[in-house]
């Protein structure tokens, strides 16, 4: 199978979008000018929290408004991401994007809306894909009774999706985003969760429902911080029969030789912004691994024992991809490589998304700016592509 042929997708939570007018002013500043300086087709991810869903829900010529917008400005839709519920441009969001969570009724009523919104809004003949939080953030242990009620949530999800498809004839699927200190992380969790759900809709007569519309959003960055080979991830999903909906295509931050490169633990220290969580993780020779929810100065500029005896840290920070070092830093770019290389390889093709949302919170006074730098993501991307399958047999 060969990779996605839809046009490259960027996500627009990278965009202030807190009323419908802000949502719409971002599509005219930014992904007009993006689309301008990538000279490529292109489709946006965008990104609607939730007072904007129902504000579009309300509004009767909000969704037409959108699309014809988007045409206006060659521009297209099939994906969304609606992991971030409130706003995501805040002073301080951190633990704050996982709520509410898939325990919530909150969360289903949101994620619904968006899906519906995606129906309406996607060009004739493509399918919908929207990504979402992987349940909650596992800041402490959760009853039985919590699982059960997002299991419960996620089943009752699919259900709706199976009617949207067919009142409207348009298929969307829900993306479970796994994600570093949340309910789930790893891959191997990802793949237990996926049992337990089958297992549950099997019980409800749900079971080619859920098959049919859940499924999983791949992040390269989030798994690469967990130190997964994303080759072997896959892998493990694709025998699992786990349906990756959509790759975002991301890279994390990577220090090297951390007790030596006290240049590169200075140069780390500069990440460290108050607006979103950076969960870091550090990787010894042995294979072990430690870890914290937030990178801080503290760890960075006198780091415990158990990081400094690391052969390296990756930290979840979005950095763009086109580049593989910053400074004395170096990114995760060789494992997006990888993973695109596994996507490839599957009998479908997952949608596919650059989702760079710090550029707002990136340092370093020399960056360019966030029009001229996501066209260079979105090239980068484009040239990886094309190689990629002219290498396909």
């Amino acid at each position: 199978m060969t990779l996605s042929t839809l046009p490259l997708c960027y996500c627009t939570n990278v965009h202030p979008g807190r009323t419908l007018a802000e949502v719409e002013s971002g599509i005219d500043t930014f992904a007009a000018s993006i689309a301008t300086a990538f000279d490529g087709p292109l489709s946006i991810g965008l990104w609607f929290a939730d007072p904007v869903s129902g504000e579009i829900e309300t509004t009767p010529d909000a969704v037409s408004r959108l699309r014809d917008k988007l045409e206006s400005h060659r521009l297209s839709c099939h994906t969304l991401n609606a992991f971030p519920f409130g706003d995501f441009h805040s002073e301080r969001v951190k633990e704050g994007v996982y709520l509410p969570d898939w325990s919530s009724p909150q969360r289903l009523d949101y994620t619904l809306r968006c899906c519906g919104i995606l129906a309406e809004l996607m060009p004739d003949g493509r399918e919908g894909s929207v990504s979402t939080l992987p349940l909650g953030f596992a800041a402490a242990k959760k009853p039985h009774s919590y699982f059960e009620a997002c299991i419960a949530a996620l089943i009752d999800a699919a259900r709706r999706l199976d009617e949207l498809h067919s009142e409207t004839g348009r298929i969307v699927r829900l993306a479970i985003e796994p994600e570093p200190f949340c309910h789930l992380q790893t891959t191997d969790e990802a793949v237990a969760f996926f049992e337990r759900l089958r297992d549950r809709a099997e019980d409800t007569g749900a079971r080619d429902i859920v098959d049919q519309h859940i499924g999983l959003c791949y992040d390269v960055c989030h798994q690469a911080v967990e130190f997964e080979d994303a080759a072997t991830s896959i892998a493990a999903l694709r025998a699992a029969d786990v349906r990756i909906n959509k790759v975002q295509i991301s890279c994390a931050i990577e220090l090297a030789n951390p007790r030596d490169n006290v240049e590169g633990r200075n140069a780390l220290a500069e990440y460290v912004e108050p607006r979103y969580l950076h969960q870091t993780f550090a990787r010894n020779a042995a294979g072990q691994i430690v870890s914290i929810p937030d990178l801080t100065r503290e760890t960075c500029l006198d780091p415990p024992e158990a990081f400094l005896d690391a052969e390296a840290w990756r930290v979840h920070f979005h950095v763009p991809v086109n580049e593989t070092r910053i400074g004395p830093l170096f990114t995760t770019r060789p494992q997006l490589e990888v993973a695109l290389a596994a996507i490839e390889g599957l009998d479908y093709a997952p949608h596919l998304e650059v989702e760079t949302y710090t550029w707002a919170v990136l340092p370093g006074g020399d960056r360019p700016s966030i029009i001229d730098g996501i066209a260079q993501e979105l090239r980068a991307t484009r040239r990886l592509l094309a190689d990629l399958r002219l290498k396909s047999p």
